[in-house]
């Protein structure tokens, strides 16, 4: 192919290519197995998320859960941090940090706590059949990849097959909790898009930790605040759903999502999430003695089909007159 060619025709790239270069440009070093694997690890913890915000309910406040959670996480991230001596991060990722510590530190934690008030975990659960569309929509914008119209296909069917599961599994009713949801979805897929991003950059734990620390000091108001305010009455599910928050899914989950998504690109580990509503429901059953409805077997079937056509899904991705990837940093450019 000639420069000239090559300037001018879009690529086609395998999907487990991440979405960012590492610092110096150089590409990410896990495999699409690793990647695939790290990404589903995220989910499973992702899945208790909403059960241990149920149990943490039992003995805290919405707004004491939130910033109780922010607060141990950023501890735990701010120590692993400051034993590692990481330097800041360039000052050009800053802005990134801010739309993932407002859209998955802040953001979605909270509003889905209040929903949690009136909604139960399975309707919860719309949000996250949701997620993975949102989150593909969004990294089409940020980072100029074009999923495959397969890859569309494969993912609004997944999308749709969880959504009827979990409306049909709340019984199909409208809750008061839905305008916090819907808000919920989209600050998380910008948080999730720009997180994989920026871990294309640096390693995902530093990601999550730096959005982590920056929210500490308003964490720390919040929550003195809070308990102030609100009623707290510990006991084993209240501190045991506080602390899988905090460790499990705010800091060890996202760790390893977001170093998956820099190894297999943000759409395609998104898509992962489809199983994460069928996984809730699973621990809803177990740890908060929730109905499963018969339909769940013949669900998680259809979602298992839907991820796998998304995971063999190709994607093309757009590039400038000088063959540049469109939305490429700068650390990219020849």
């Amino acid at each position: 192919m000639t420069a000239q060619d090559s300037a001018t025709a879009p690529r086609t790239i395998a999907v487990h290519q991440g979405d960012g270069p590492r610092p110096g440009g150089t590409a990410p070093t896990e495999g699409s197995g690793t990647g695939t694997l790290l990404a589903a690890l995220g989910v499973a913890a992702f899945s208790l998320t909403f059960p241990a915000t149920a149990w943490g309910l039992e003995g805290l406040g919405p707004w004491s859960v939130t910033t109780c959670r922010m607060v141990l996480a950023a501890l735990v991230a701010g120590s692993a941090l400051l034993a590692l001596r990481v330097p800041l991060p360039p000052r050009r990722h800053w802005a990134g940090l801010a739309v993932v510590a407002a859209g998955v530190v802040v953001g979605f934690p909270l509003l889905t706590t209040l929903a949690l008030q009136t909604s139960t975990t399975s309707h919860a659960a719309v949000v996250v059949g949701l997620l993975p569309l949102t989150t593909a929509a969004f990294s089409a914008v940020r980072t100029g990849v074009r999923p495959s119209r397969l890859f569309w296909t494969a993912a609004l069917a997944g999308a749709a097959v969880v959504i009827a599961f979990a409306v049909q599994q709340s019984g199909g009713a409208p809750t008061t909790g839905d305008l916090y949801l819907f808000a919920a979805l989209l600050v998380c897929a910008a948080g999730y898009t720009e997180g994989g991003r920026l871990a294309g950059h640096m390693p995902g734990w530093q990601v999550i930790g730096w959005a982590l620390v920056g929210c500490l000091p308003l964490a720390v108001v919040g929550a003195a605040l809070s308990l102030r305010f609100e009623p707290v009455h510990l006991g084993f599910h209240a501190v045991a759903g506080l602390l899988w928050l905090a460790v499990g899914s705010q800091f060890l989950g996202l760790l390893v999502w977001y170093r998956g998504m820099a190894a297999i690109g943000v759409a395609r580990a998104s898509q992962l999430q489809l199983a994460q509503p069928l996984l809730t429901l699973v621990w809803s059953v177990l740890l908060l003695d929730e109905d499963l409805s018969p339909a769940a077997p013949a669900a998680a079937v259809a979602v298992l089909v839907c991820i796998g056509a998304t995971q063999r899904a190709r994607m093309t991705e757009k590039t400038g007159g000088n063959g540049i990837r469109a939305g490429a940093n700068p650390e990219e450019r020849p």
